[in-house]
């Protein structure tokens, strides 16, 4: 396979996996904040970090402070050309990935990206408003599933489908631990002390919600959601999808079956390693945040590593 081609695969699955997460977690933050007591304060500009783009976000809108309406984050996180990891973006940037692969995927992957691109293009400035926000969310969730799906149904398991499960992979591990990042970073904020762990233990429930985790933690863990078991399941569960190590090891099965590079094994194995021997009860003690920017860190390199390793020459 040209190395033009698998680099197109694993960018494509990476965007699109990266759009579906953007819209899971406006829907989760905005039915957040309709759930909330008005004894409670929902912050949106935690979702800007959330997604890395908090320099783009300063740099657009340097007069922005910390109290940000809900719109203005949303039509930030959504539509923003100018924002790279924008739902809008990503979706378009998958577009146009495939336009110029087309042959490497079933026709049928084009026809349901065009459409999710149509859709947003048509009524995305209708989704920033609360009343429309969570159905077109849906919408978005659902034709990125859909994609998904005919990927999974309809591509040969051959050497670019790896590149495609690898994309999905490490776009999923990183995701995962923002938005864990996003459950530690006071996204709501009580007026009264007392109410600081009610509160906590629902900002914990939002975050298992927004990858779709929330009725799987509940078969698997069968106790009430608090901080350290919410970060147990998100980072170390071995079977369900959306978590970080089930991730990487998807990456490592995937990885497996191609051409060896030392150097991109080593790194990955070094990666699933440090959130194997994670503490989450010490994680949720202190401020998990630390450790996700370090697994982000080490993710960046590897994509930096994979990418020498296979898509250069």
């Amino acid at each position: 396979m040209l190395s033009r081609v698998a680099e197109n695969l694993y960018w494509f699955s990476r965007y699109l996996r990266r759009a579906e997460n953007t819209a899971r977690l406006i829907g989760v933050g905005s039915q957040l904040q309709l759930d909330l007591p008005r004894s409670a304060r929902f912050a949106w500009r935690p979702l800007i970090d959330t997604v890395g783009v908090t320099h783009v976000f300063n740099t657009h809108f340097p007069e922005a402070g910390e109290d940000l309406a809900d719109a203005e984050v949303v039509r930030f996180l959504l539509l923003d050309e100018r924002n790279p990891s924008s739902l809008l973006s990503s979706v378009e940037a998958a577009r146009n990935i495939l336009r110029g692969i087309r042959d490497a995927l079933p026709q049928e992957v084009w026809e349901a990206i065009n459409d999710l691109y149509l859709d947003i293009g048509e009524n995305g400035e209708r989704g920033i408003g609360r009343r429309y926000r969570i159905d077109f969310l849906n919408r978005v969730i659902d034709g990125c599933l859909k994609v998904s799906g005919l990927l999974s149904a309809n591509v040969s398991r051959d050497v670019g489908y790896r590149f495609l499960l690898l994309g999905t992979a490490l776009e999923q591990a990183e995701m995962s631990t923002r938005i864990i990042d996003a459950g530690a970073s006071g996204l709501v904020t009580p007026r009264k002390v007392d109410d600081l762990e009610t509160f906590q233990n629902l900002q914990w429930m939002a975050v298992l919600k927004s990858l779709a985790a929330y009725q799987m933690f509940r078969r698997h863990v069968r106790q009430r959601v608090n901080p350290e078991l919410a970060l147990r399941f998100l980072l170390q569960n071995e079977e369900f999808p959306r978590s970080v190590l089930f991730c990487l090891e998807r990456a490592q099965t995937a990885l497996g079956g191609m051409p060896s590079r030392p150097q991109v094994k080593k790194q990955l194995d070094r990666i699933a390693s440090h959130v194997r021997r994670a503490k989450p009860a010490l994680l949720a003690a202190k401020n998990p945040a630390v450790f996700m920017d370090n697994i982000q860190l080490e993710l960046s390199a590897l994509h930096g590593q994979f990418a020498e390793a296979y898509f250069k020459g």
